[in-house]
């Protein structure tokens, strides 16, 4: 039974309020016919986000059932947390807000009739996070592609995915899903997403490579057309362009297309071809190794040579530097003699407490230039790695150096 406006007033005068201190427009609160709390979840949205909703486009939730549930807009991706309050939050369609009552309503006293739809003590509370992007690689590594298959085995389906397959199974946005595809140097292959076998992707480079080299062409303008009538003999051309892709930069000059082959990308996969059949390497026989691995016409001095032209650094010369192996390869300098073997970044957990246990357990103490790369993916947002290693490692000094070792105790 709704109640009038001189029950309203007569309940105002019992609570000892004085009607001058409230606003002329009452709302009279009711309860639908079989409202439950469990009807409605509610969700605080940023401005950002609303005007996400308001634009027409939609937000989805990601995960399987054994993992967490984010959601996603078009290139973000959000953890979902559920906040409780001690108050009731009802859901009123048609409540007015004081902001909204146009000095129409006020002029006199009225009652207004609304309808609970629904209640909750909690709503879904949002946190910007990293896509999780780990579980990508191992989807794809279930069938990797090495080239163009027998007949019969491209309609096998198994083990490949589409765009939509891995929006399904992926916790990311979809721009943030297609960045990560470029970054593991995943193509589309008849539709389905699939990641080069390493041994053919570098089979690939090496093609390019040795072109190059019969040709006598700068390493900073190789043809595209050529490139692909030459090299189209030996592997299907789009494999050929995809590799263009993953290794050098796109440009045009005089209306004809031209790559520039990327150093530091070229020596990185040498690199790894070179240290992932060894458990250690000896560091200085690796340098040497390395050197004389990298192509011919690259060089193979260890300092890096170039030019400016125009905008764009150019490359006169290709060699070989450590710091080209940044979240690929370790060094041990501490080890007679020193030694160097892979860690790439990308194998290590993504979650930040299981990720600094891990490179704690590998070794006891890190100086900051060593632990640097590994950990660096992990900030978010105005986040840096000191503050990382503030809040997981605590700082020392050996023999004059800053080191950094855990905070918590980890079995070595």
């Amino acid at each position: 039974m709704s109640r009038t406006l001189e029950e309203v007033q007569a309940t105002i005068q019992i609570a000892k309020l004085k009607e001058n201190d409230l606003h002329n427009t009452s709302h009279c609160l009711t309860f639908g016919e079989s409202v439950s709390s469990g009807d409605y979840c509610l969700m605080e949205l940023d401005d950002t986000l609303c005007k996400h909703i308001e634009a027409g486009k939609s937000l989805v939730i990601r995960g399987d059932q054994d993992e967490r549930a984010v959601l996603c807009s078009e290139d973000k991706t959000y953890d979902l947390k559920i906040a409780d309050t001690s108050n009731l939050l009802l859901l009123v369609p048609g409540c007015l807000t004081p902001d909204q009552l146009t000095t129409d309503n006020q002029a006199s006293s009225q009652l207004v009739h609304a309808q609970i739809w629904g209640f909750s003590n909690s709503y879904w509370e949002l946190r910007k996070r990293h896509p999780k992007l780990k579980k990508l690689k191992r989807l794809l590594m279930e069938n990797p592609y090495e080239g163009p298959g027998i007949s019969g085995q491209e309609d096998v389906t198994e083990g490949k995915y589409t765009m939509g397959d891995l929006l399904e199974r992926i916790q990311a946005s979809e721009e943030e899903l297609e960045a990560q595809l470029q970054t593991i140097h995943a193509c589309d292959v008849n539709g389905y997403w699939r990641l080069l076998d390493f041994d053919y992707e570098m089979k690939l480079l090496g093609h390019i490579t040795q072109l190059v080299d019969s040709e006598s062409w700068s390493f900073s303008k190789v043809p595209l057309r050529v490139s692909l009538e030459e090299l189209g003999r030996l592997e299907p051309q789009e494999m050929i362009e995809h590799s263009f892709n993953c290794y050098g930069r796109r440009y045009t000059d005089n209306d004809e297309v031209f790559f520039a082959l990327n150093e530091d990308k070229v020596c990185r996969a040498t690199a790894q071809m070179l240290l992932q059949n060894a458990a250690k390497f000896n560091l200085a026989e690796f340098q040497e190794v390395w050197q004389q691995s990298v192509p011919d016409g690259m060089g193979t001095r260890l300092d890096q040579l170039k030019v400016r032209m125009g905008s764009d650094w150019q490359l006169r010369g290709m060699g070989t530097r450590l710091d080209q192996l940044k979240s690929l390869a370790l060094v041990d300098r501490s080890s007679k003699p020193e030694t160097i073997s892979l860690l790439r970044v990308e194998d290590l957990p993504e979650d930040t407490l299981e990720r600094f246990t891990h490179l704690f357990t590998m070794r006891q103490k890190w100086t900051e230039e060593d632990i640097t790369p590994y950990i660096q993916d992990l900030c978010g947002e105005k986040q840096t790695t000191g503050a990382l290693l503030t809040k997981y490692a605590r700082l020392s000094t050996q023999n004059g150096m800053k080191v950094f070792n855990s905070r918590r105790l980890v079995a070595t």
